[in-house]
């Protein structure tokens, strides 16, 4: 094996249940070094720090301000912008560097207390976090929304994936109450999951009916309990190292997770401009590349996770991927957003930190 080959070696989530929690700054240090713990290296060792975008903070200065909380002096240092895929996307620049030789050894970290923020909120309090950004930076989008999409408020998840769901709806024959219905079958085992996780904020098993019609909705066709939960307090970390470092800090085989085939890509950003919009192409696209790049296919999972802010989300990978959304494997591994929680664009490092240990087991 080429002794840069990267490798995911450490691993930590946290849920905070108690109000009010501590501030993201708290979170990632404290996963971190969880993670650094996990994968026997010391954190000033580091060579690079990566932090996801968070909503409940600006930091004057995110990465840097963790950096000397844990010592580190790293080589490579990268904050994200607002998005889903973030995760995703740092692990990949961490791995890529990793195997290029530019560093041996990655921390990607995210962490939200948007939980806390409300409670200091209903109680009239003001926030007393640390090191805020003066002048407040500008919302961190990955892309600004158009400006007709601004001037027609087209640009809130629950306003798009709405409109989204609303015309798959339309596209498959379906009346609203066999949507809502599909819908419920489709979450309720996801429930299941998230109860029999330690680290999920909603741990209550519900029926396919109570998810259907049991709840308030916040953006016709969705239910309040079907969309992702975004005031939790919650923190996740990995960190990669080159199989060279692993062998000397004598990390086992078992607890290594080498990364065998990943993907990107966009369908077109303005929703209104997309060809068919209850459908994703890019989804099946990138799944493929994946597969192909891994040398495996759909039939060759044991574990899945699909991403599941709101259910056309899901419903959009099923069809793209040609994946009963019942298979009996699940379409998560923690619960998915709406019941494990939806920690703004840092959810898939909870469920990439979930998987890895997982395949460890």
């Amino acid at each position: 094996m080429d002794p840069r080959t990267p490798c995911l070696i450490g691993i930590a989530q946290r849920t905070v249940r108690e109000q009010p929690g501590p501030e993201p700054l708290d979170l990632w240090e404290s996963t971190a070094r969880e993670a650094a713990d996990d994968a026997r290296l010391p954190v000033e060792r580091l060579d690079s720090i990566q932090i996801v975008y968070t909503d409940s903070w600006q930091y004057d200065s995110p990465v840097g301000r963790l950096a000397e909380r844990l010592g580190a002096t790293p080589r490579h240092r990268a904050y994200s912008k607002v998005g889903g895929t973030a995760p995703q996307l740092l692990v990949g620049e961490a791995a890529a560097r990793i195997a290029a030789g530019d560093i041996d050894s990655a921390l990607v970290t995210g962490a939200e207390a948007l939980a806390t923020r409300r409670a200091y909120r209903q109680a009239g309090e003001h926030v007393p976090w640390s090191h805020p950004a003066v002048p407040k930076p500008p919302y961190g989008w990955e892309r600004p929304p158009h400006p007709s999409a601004l001037a027609h408020g087209l640009f809130l998840p629950v306003h798009t994936y709405a409109i989204m769901e609303t015309a798959r709806r339309a596209a498959s024959g379906l009346t609203v109450e066999e949507e809502m219905r599909d819908r419920g079958r489709m979450m309720a085992p996801m429930t299941e999951v998230a109860a029999a996780n330690p680290y999920a904020w909603r741990r209550t098993v519900r029926t396919p009916e109570e998810l259907a019609h049991g709840d308030r909705f916040v953006g016709w066709p969705y239910t309040r309990n079907t969309v992702a939960v975004l005031e939790v307090d919650q923190a996740a970390a990995v960190v990669l190292a080159a199989s060279e470092l692993a062998d000397r800090l004598g990390v086992p085989a078992e607890g290594r997770v080498y990364l065998r085939g990943w993907a990107y890509g966009e369908d077109t950003w303005e929703v209104a401009a997309r060809p068919a919009l209850g459908a994703s192409e890019a989804i099946g696209k990138v799944a493929e590349a994946a597969f192909r790049r891994a040398g495996l296919g759909l039939d060759d999972m044991d574990a899945l996770d699909v991403y599941s802010c709101f259910a056309v989300a899901l419903r959009q990978a099923c069809d793209a991927i040609g994946l009963d959304p019942l298979d009996r494997r699940g379409l998560t591994v923690t619960g998915g957003l709406p019941y494990a929680g939806g920690p703004a664009s840092d959810y898939v490092l909870h469920s990439t930190a979930t998987m890895a240990g997982l395949l460890r087991a």
